[in-house]
């Protein structure tokens, strides 16, 4: 496959319904990280520009008709936009492709469909929700409402921004709230053509409003800290986390954290390898290893050791490494330079903590037209020391490491030794193992024999740094609702 040259495009602002350019007429660039070719030119918001935001959201949410819309039609409203997503998936997909440097195949055939389900199934879900009736005896009578919020922040990040966005938005909007979206400097592209698609599906102006720029003493710092917005649901790095707390402290708003993770992936020497070897090299480099529930510590039970190592590091071996936009590819180039740097830190970090490499640690070898990619070969360490950096610390790419235990109460040991929490995967055969290794654990979602597989129902959060608060099902419409009591004296 050959270089396609493609055309920079302006990313504006979408404030109150239409798209504006900064009030600074600030821009900043966003490159392809297979080519380092400037893919984009976006308009930094100024502090104006996202106090124009959140008051639009604000008369939006104040004045306008979606918060006294019924449930059924603000309802058909978010379906409309699914549908919409769906008829622009290729585009979208390839847009994904192209801003964060995954494979086109995968944001096309998982990521573009899970983003229009995100919305479909919350329009779905508000219209089946109720609430309670407390009677007291013959004299009063108590029932609750749940009410819209207010404004929400709603602050994703560059590894799956249009999913992650679309999964904020559905409950955000289905529950009659507002919202101002700052999706990560490094990929605004397909987050920004919301500000379109809510449009064209008749979502009112100023519901949804698209602000761009960076974090501290920028957009998003901005953005948290105003006084309009009632709440922040946020998907990044803990470090990010903190100090969005911070901030929003001082006016006691709402948060949703999904934060970071080191995600323990347990083999057991009854494990099914022939499962457990194909999907723990996805949990390991699906999206180059730029996902929060990677697998990225895999324990293994000394007795298939030598085994698991062999066969998974000729899986990883197998994966090809190349152009996002190429059918073939399996894994595409990290996200930016900087994450490159950070990632690539680590190798000699493991050097020094006598890792040994069993594959990769280098640079591919690629086309001259992808010579400048942000690329990594899968790269497999096996470490002795669970307490080591490379096994406690987020990489964030394309790099495991392998640890080897004996017993259960070991790999519990090993499995809980982290500041983070999000979840984990178990490998076994044994029904009893799975339900006792699972129940100790201590992590939101635990799988058990597969990955990834998600139920929007269900609970999804972290414990410890991995997160603050639970999304998903009702969860999610917890967080964006005020639960009201009324009380009715019947005599």
């Amino acid at each position: 496959m050959t270089e396609v040259k493609t055309k920079v495009r302006e990313v504006k602002l979408f404030i109150d319904g239409e798209y504006v350019c900064s009030s600074e007429n600030s821009l900043f660039e966003v490159k392809n990280p297979a080519t380092q070719e400037v893919i984009a030119k976006v308009h930094e918001a100024s502090r104006e520009d996202v106090d124009r935001a959140c008051l639009a959201a604000r008369r939006a949410f104040e004045q306008g008709p979606w918060r006294t819309m019924t449930v059924q039609e603000r309802s058909n409203k978010i379906r409309r936009m699914a549908e919409i997503i769906i008829e622009r998936k290729e585009e979208l997909a390839s847009l994904e492709a192209l801003d964060v440097g995954k494979p086109y195949p995968v944001a096309l055939g998982f990521e573009i469909p899970r983003s229009a389900h995100n919305l479909k199934f919350f329009a779905d879900f508000m219209e089946q929700q109720g609430g309670e009736v407390y009677p007291m005896g013959e004299d009063f009578l108590n029932y609750t409402r749940y009410e819209p919020v207010g404004v929400a922040a709603l602050i994703t990040p560059w590894n799956l921004p249009f999913m992650l966005t679309t999964w904020k938005l559905g409950p955000c909007l289905a529950t009659g709230n507002t919202a101002v979206i700052k999706p990560a400097e490094a990929t605004p592209l397909t987050v920004s053509l919301l500000g379109e698609i809510a449009k064209e599906a008749g979502i009112p102006d100023g519901v949804i409003n698209v602000i761009h720029g960076y974090g501290g003493n920028s957009a998003g710092e901005f953005m948290t800290a105003h006084s309009e917005v009632d709440m922040i649901s946020f998907t990044g790095e803990t470090s990010t986390g903190k100090a969005i707390m911070k901030t929003g402290a001082d006016t006691l708003k709402k948060v949703s954290f999904e934060l970071g993770g080191k995600a323990a992936n347990i083999i057991f020497e009854d494990a099914n390898l022939d499962k457990a070897i194909p999907e723990s090299i996805r949990a390991a480099f699906m999206n180059s290893g730029q996902v929060c529930l990677a697998g990225s510590r895999i324990l293994v039970q000394r007795r298939i050791f030598n085994e698991f190592i062999e066969r998974f590091k000729k899986a990883a071996e197998e994966l090809v490494v190349g152009d996002p936009q190429d059918a073939l590819t399996n894994m595409g180039p990290l996200v930016s330079e900087e994450h490159y740097q950070k990632v690539t830190s680590y190798f000699e970090i493991a050097k020094l903590e006598n890792s040994t490499l069993i594959t990769g640690g280098k640079r591919p070898n690629l086309p001259e037209y992808l010579k400048d990619g942000y690329y990594l070969e899968p790269t497999v360490y096996v470490q002795e020391d669970p307490k080591a950096r490379i096994c406690q610390e987020e990489i964030f790419g394309p790099v495991v490491t392998i640890i080897p235990f004996d017993t259960e109460d070991e790999a519990l040991q090993i499995a809980n030794s982290t500041d983070y929490g999000l979840n984990a995967v178990i490998w076994t055969d044994n029904l009893q193992r799975a339900h006792r290794v699972s129940h100790s654990v201590r992590a939101g979602t635990i799988w058990v024999n597969c990955w990834f597989v998600r139920d929007l129902r269900a609970p999804f959060g972290g414990y410890k740094k991995s997160g603050v608060g639970r999304e998903g099902g009702h969860h999610s419409l917890e967080f964006f609702t005020e639960a009201k009591n009324i009380c009715i004296a019947l005599h």
